[in-house]
């Protein structure tokens, strides 16, 4: 029987944790008889994305991202569209669309569900020639991770800190939307367009969202006082934020959001600079994701 040459694409940076016994652990764990593994580490922006394109080339029969929702989204997006699959081994600080489709957070439970073998067709939003595959946003928690992505220290420790020092110095801001054709203006703390429920670590900003429904969650968060924080994380994380009076979810497969000035967007952790126009439009099943 002919082995399925596997790509394993490491990011040593991701999450703040080391990686240098992962090789090992591979090759200790995934069923060697039935599997080939080839490792490449990344060591630069969008180096992920370049391994991905190689290893569909040179006809590999899966890619792994060894990282976070930012290194997924790399392999993700060139994989997109091919009959490539993607596995995940979650060693992000958010690791968001891992937990949502229940890839366990343990590198050995992960790597089993390689063995496995067995993959879903799940949707993908595109932003011009860019995909995002968890959640796009734009507003406080783009300036989070625009601020996050020149930090030093890493993980979800880090990223909480970041978040504060912003909290205390933002201030909720106007959009346009056109959703479906459907023209809407609103202030708001943020705007986050959800392709899964969750941001990561089980904050669910979208609870109803499914990769696999054709459909994107538009979900504004409207100015609230800050007292009301700790009612506003509880819903975060209890899976009730469509609860939440500050929350307004508008479904839609092609989004447009207009700023005011030039403000960063992120698509799934990672920010970019986009304009002051952002146009967005769901891929259905565009890409199969090993889980």
């Amino acid at each position: 029987m002919t082995k399925k040459r596997i790509l394993f694409v490491v990011n040593p940076v991701s999450g703040g944790k080391k990686k240098t016994a992962f090789n090992k652990q591979v090759l200790e764990v995934l069923d060697m008889s039935r599997f080939e593994p080839t490792f490449k580490t990344t060591n630069h922006v969008n180096h992920a994305y370049e391994l991905a394109q190689q290893a569909i080339e040179e006809k590999y029969d899966a890619v792994v991202a060894v990282g976070g929702d930012g290194t997924i989204n790399e392999i993700g997006s060139a994989l997109a569209g091919s009959n490539t699959p993607l596995g995940i081994i979650p060693e992000g600080s958010g690791n968001g669309l891992a937990l949502y489709l229940g890839i366990p957070m343990n590198e050995s439970a992960a790597l089993r569900r390689i063995n496995r073998f067995e993959s879903i067709a799940v949707d993908c939003a595109r932003v011009g020639e860019r995909r995002f595959f968890n959640i796009a946003g734009i507003g406080f928690d783009a300036s989070v991770s625009d601020k996050f992505a020149n930090e030093t220290f890493r993980g979800p420790v880090g990223y909480l800190r970041t978040a504060i020092n912003v909290l205390s110095k933002y201030k909720p801001k106007k959009y346009k939307l056109l959703i479906d054709g459907k023209e809407y203006e609103r202030e708001a703390f943020m705007i986050s367009v959800a392709n899964s429920p969750q941001y990561g670590n089980n904050a669910y900003i979208a609870p109803n969202a499914s990769i696999t429904d054709g459909m994107l969650d538009v979900c504004i968060v409207h100015k609230f006082p800050l007292y009301s924080l700790p009612l506003m994380l509880f819903h975060l994380f209890n899976k009730t934020a469509d609860q939440s009076e500050y929350v307004e979810i508008i479904p839609g497969k092609k989004i447009s959001i207009f700023q005011e000035g030039n403000d960063p967007v992120h698509l799934d952790g990672e920010p970019k600079d986009l304009g002051n126009c952002v146009e967005i439009e769901v891929m259905e099943k565009a890409l199969n994701i090993i889980c």
